[in-house]
């Protein structure tokens, strides 16, 4: 069976990582009955002069069932105030999709 990856990229204010990280830790993402939700991580990347590299990385049954949450009101109300909090990034999230190529998964 085929899976879907979301990933969003944010470069983080160098001296702002805590911040950004307690906002994941706390918020509420209303994932977890999503229909298609596998699972979801927040990664921490290299340091770099000006900032700290970060992505979101969700695993979704299917690239549909993802579009429909991005559609849905679960998706607004997880993403609402994102837009107070600019002075932590480097520019805007950059989002990338993925199909997880059939039998090149391990486990």
């Amino acid at each position: 069976m085929s899976h879907y990856i979301a990933m969003n990229r944010f470069k983080i204010v160098k001296g702002h990582e805590k911040d950004f990280e307690e906002i994941w830790e706390t918020r509420t993402t209303y994932l977890e009955n999503e229909p298609g939700f596998i699972k979801f991580n927040l990664l921490k990347g290299p340091e770099r002069q000006d900032h700290v590299l970060y992505a979101s990385h969700t695993q979704w049954n299917s690239e549909n069932e993802f579009e429909a949450w991005t559609k849905s009101e679960a998706f607004r109300k997880a993403h609402s105030g994102a837009g107070n909090r600019g002075h932590l990034y480097l520019g805007h999230p950059e989002f990338e999709g993925f199909e997880v190529v059939d039998g090149a998964t391990v486990g």
